[in-house]
């Protein structure tokens, strides 16, 4: 198994697929499912779902497997290493785990198994930069009622929430003027944007809520007066009303903080998803805690304030709970994953299957 998956995954990581340029990794999934025997579609979006007829058993409801095919940069030209039973990038990229080992996983215990229910494998696009792709997904082409995402990081927790997301973009218009000459004629937009973000209220603000601003850019020229800066921010909450709230307070100190200084702002705000929780006790969740003790663990379900499809998911009413995958330090270039974990993942899975086609 261990040989296969590995070939698999490595395979798959050397296919450049950052946000927004999912489609060669879309295509390569859609061959790869249709050999293996499955009714596979492109939506509009370009997402896709592919669906497994059921095995071994007969008349049990069709659940859903969940991941995303984008990477964040830098994801470009990735060569995996294997080494130790651990595999990592060749050090000047991510390694793209997250989440293609999750992939990789799907297919194996796809390609093992002896029994299993109705598989619809849905993978999106441009999860990394809002969850785009399964905000626009086809959702005719999906049945299950219940799921589960495999974007995880740990195998010894189960996601059941995730919050409220606002994403803020602001655009602050200064005067340009003779940095030198006549400065006094300028209105200096960097100056402006940043007394409005040493304003603001930033980072974990409580153990629910956190807020960021993690881009600023501003001015062509050394001895100029910039007339324009812009920045990104960001809050989130697990308690969708106490986010809005926040929201709607850092949009409030921005506007007051730039006009203080005599520049105009604009300020766009996009909720990019809607807190949402499962019950600890719901079916997915059960059968995800039963699965991870045939592999030696006893997990616990929690919280993130990080964002994943799941959020969409629950949200259009498939309960879907986040189990885990194996990686390690995602989004960086020190990203890794153990065989073993890939390994205790399929098993996993494996023994989904069989609970769910009991």
């Amino acid at each position: 198994m261990s040989d296969r998956m590995i070939e698999q995954f490595m395979e798959m990581v050397r296919i450049d697929s950052e946000s927004g340029c999912e489609a060669e990794m879309i295509d390569y999934l859609y061959k790869k499912f249709t050999e293996m025997g499955a009714d596979a579609k492109k939506d509009d979006y370009g997402n896709l779902v592919a669906r497994f007829d059921e095995k071994g058993c007969k008349g049990k409801e069709a659940i859903l497997l969940s991941c995303h095919a984008d990477t964040v940069m830098p994801g470009k030209g990735i060569k995996p290493v294997l080494e130790g039973g651990v595999i990592r990038s060749g050090g000047d990229t991510i390694l793209g785990a997250d989440d293609k080992a999750g992939i990789a996983e799907i297919i194996e215990a796809l390609t093992v198994s002896e029994i299993h229910p109705p598989v619809e494998v849905s993978i999106s696009r441009q999860e990394e930069v809002g969850l785009l792709g399964v905000k626009n997904l086809d959702y005719s082409l999906i049945s299950a009622k219940i799921g589960f995402l495999l974007d995880n990081d740990t195998l010894d927790t189960i996601v059941i929430g995730g919050p409220s997301y606002f994403a803020i973009d602001v655009e602050v218009k200064g005067k340009s003027a003779h940095a030198g000459m006549e400065p006094e004629k300028g209105i200096n937009a960097i100056l402006a944007a940043a007394k409005a973000i040493t304003a603001l209220k930033l980072g974990r603000l409580d153990e629910e809520t956190t807020a960021n601003v993690g881009v600023i850019k501003g001015g062509l020229i050394r001895n100029g007066v910039p007339d324009s800066a812009s920045f990104l921010a960001e809050c989130r909450s697990l308690n969708h009303e106490k986010g809005q709230r926040l929201a709607d307070d850092m949009v409030k100190t921005i506007r007051e903080e730039v006009e203080k200084s005599g520049a105009g702002v604009d300020i766009k705000v996009d909720n990019l998803c809607k807190a949402v929780d499962i019950p600890a006790d719901s079916l997915s969740v059960e059968i995800s805690k039963k699965a991870l003790k045939t592999v030696g663990i006893d997990a616990e379900t929690t919280f993130i304030t990080g964002f994943t499809d799941a959020s969409i998911y629950n949200n259009m009413g498939i309960e879907m709970a986040v189990i885990g995958i194996g990686a390690r330090l995602e989004h960086s270039t020190e990203e890794h994953i153990h065989v073993e974990d890939m390994e205790k993942a399929v098993k996993m899975i494996l023994e989904i299957f069989r609970l769910c086609s009991e």
